[in-house]
């Protein structure tokens, strides 16, 4: 990848008020992880939908920033040794290709994935999946199919269509089809780049496998709707008309709009699609959670 600005990954900054990597990509980024993470699937709409839903109180609220550690607490040179010839970051993007078509076939790579600055879209799009904002530009990701859509129309509060459930699908069964094992040690062997990356971002005292545990811990946590979601429009004070409206749903709820932006992705793919994702998160996650084997509950 030609040398280039990394501001453009950078978070960010965080509002004070209310798979392997490519499996969460695929996720991620899905969600995501992986990329995985996921997160996992871009969405084309900004928010999605919100109903009653059973959560637990800490998957409303973001975890602060992880203290700077004085070294990794998820060490990956247990999963495999990194290549000893890596190119520079900059320069990474046609080994990386070559790999991940090596693992996933060119054509599921071509239709699926976005090689072009992989790394970084990785690393941003996991570190983003935590926060209140994951933009899509920075995903390592295609965009899903077909537009958002609800089942009514207007300015009033609606319910997200469950068809919506069916744009996930392809990237799910991508996901659920990647070869777990050699994935996680290629991610093992490539890590100094997603390390590079990550320091990049504002990081030089952190670790990007110990940024991915967590947020996997984060994406186990999102709720699990009980009924069909309700979403709003976002007010727009502007006389110019709006071409694109699906673009502009929010949850109509406060605490799931206030969720982080990973969890809210796992919401608006519906409850099956959600679990399946995190089936998906879990089994990354004994992979890559080195120091402890913890797993939030279910």
């Amino acid at each position: 990848m030609p040398d280039q600005d990394t501001a453009e990954f950078r978070p960010a900054p965080e509002r004070t008020s209310p798979t392997p990597w490519i499996t969460l990509a695929a996720l991620v980024c899905a969600m995501a992880a992986g990329a995985a993470w996921w997160f996992w699937l871009r969405p084309v709409a900004p928010a999605a939908a919100p109903a009653p839903v059973a959560a637990a109180p800490e998957a409303l609220v973001a975890p602060p920033p992880a203290p700077e550690a004085s070294g990794p607490q998820n060490l990956i040179d247990a999963l495999a040794p990194p290549d000893a010839a890596l190119p520079a970051l900059a320069e990474s993007d046609k080994r990386v290709t070559e790999l991940l078509a090596e693992l996933l076939g060119r054509d599921q790579l071509t239709m699926f994935v976005l090689t072009d600055g992989f790394v970084r879209r990785v690393v941003a799009t996991v570190d983003n999946l935590g926060r209140a904002h994951a933009p899509s530009r920075m995903w390592p990701v295609q965009p899903t199919p077909q537009r958002f859509v609800v089942d009514g129309t207007g300015d009033a509060p609606t319910t997200v269509a469950a068809a919506n459930a069916a744009r996930y699908s392809a990237f799910l069964a991508f996901a659920e089809a990647v070869p777990m094992e050699p994935a996680v040690a290629l991610y093992a062997r490539l890590y100094p780049l997603f390390q590079q990356a990550y320091e990049e971002l504002g990081y030089p005292k952190r670790y990007f496998n110990d940024r991915l545990v967590a947020v996997l811990d984060q994406l186990l946590l999102a709720p699990e709707p009980r009924g069909p979601l309700q979403v709003k429009l976002t007010p727009v004070n502007t006389e110019v008309p709006n071409l694109r409206p699906w673009v502009r749903y929010e949850y109509a709820d406060p605490a799931l709009e206030a969720l982080p932006s990973g969890q809210k992705i796992l919401l608006r793919m519906g409850p099956a699609n959600e679990a399946r994702a995190k089936a998906l998160i879990r089994e990354l996650r004994k992979r890559v959670a080195t120091g402890e084997l913890h797993l939030p509950p279910r």
